[in-house]
């Protein structure tokens, strides 16, 4: 039973950590600090707020402070690595210098703080120009600055938000729709409170459920010869 609780707890972990302590994983892809001359490095440089933590510039606490950028540059990335969902907090990022053949837009949902992207020089921008500002490029990169929300664009939406809900970012070139209140449920169709009650009982019902019978097959297997 201990064992199916602490595999349990282990997939849970990342969803209770505080958003602050998140992304350590994604700071250690690449050895060593930020590279000189990077524009993570020169965003920490301009702040006395900050600290380095391996590939990432933090906010400088008592405990792992907001994931303030991230520098990936010349990591040998041959694609946009997964780890990449933890650090949605980064205002800079820098992907420069790696054999990406894409930088797929989804790979960057909840991004809404990101103010300053490089790229590889071959790649656009993700999102296209339309979701960024200012779109500059040099010899060997580009480099994405400012993210417009497409909100707040003339340019038509084409998924249009559903009766009860408004447009909100989600990255660059992204949007979603969420409820206004007291709406909530598919397409924003119900009305009042949200459940949490009844909700967090099914919730707590099935993981001590599935966790009773993860413990119920391990305990098969121990026996069997």
């Amino acid at each position: 039973m201990r064992g199916a609780v602490r595999g349990f707890a282990l997939l849970l972990l990342p969803l209770l950590l505080p958003r602050a302590a998140r992304g350590a994983a994604v700071c250690g892809l690449c050895p060593g600090p930020p590279r000189n001359g990077s524009i993570v490095a020169r965003f920490c440089e301009s702040r006395r707020d900050t600290e380095s933590d391996g590939r990432c510039c933090r906010e400088r606490g008592p405990s792992p402070g907001r994931l303030l950028g991230l520098d990936l540059s010349n990591c040998s990335l041959q694609s946009v690595p997964p780890g990449l969902a933890e650090a949605t907090a980064a205002i800079v990022l820098d992907l420069t210098e790696n054999p990406l053949p894409a930088v797929p837009s989804a790979s960057f949902r909840g991004f809404t703080n990101l103010q300053s992207l490089a790229v590889p020089l071959a790649l656009e921008c993700p999102g296209g120009s339309d979701a960024w500002q200012d779109v500059t490029v040099d010899r060997s990169s580009r480099l994405c600055q400012g993210q417009r929300s497409l909100c707040n664009s003339s340019q038509q939406l084409a998924w249009p938000c559903p009766e009860n809900s408004v447009c909100a970012p989600d990255g660059p070139g992204l949007v979603q729709c969420l409820c206004e209140g007291p709406f909530h449920g598919y397409r924003c169709l119900r009305e009042g409170t949200f459940p949490m009650l009844l909700f967090g009982g099914i919730l707590g019902t099935a993981t001590v459920s599935l966790s009773l019978l993860l413990w119920g097959t391990q305990r098969r297997k121990a026996k069997s010869p």
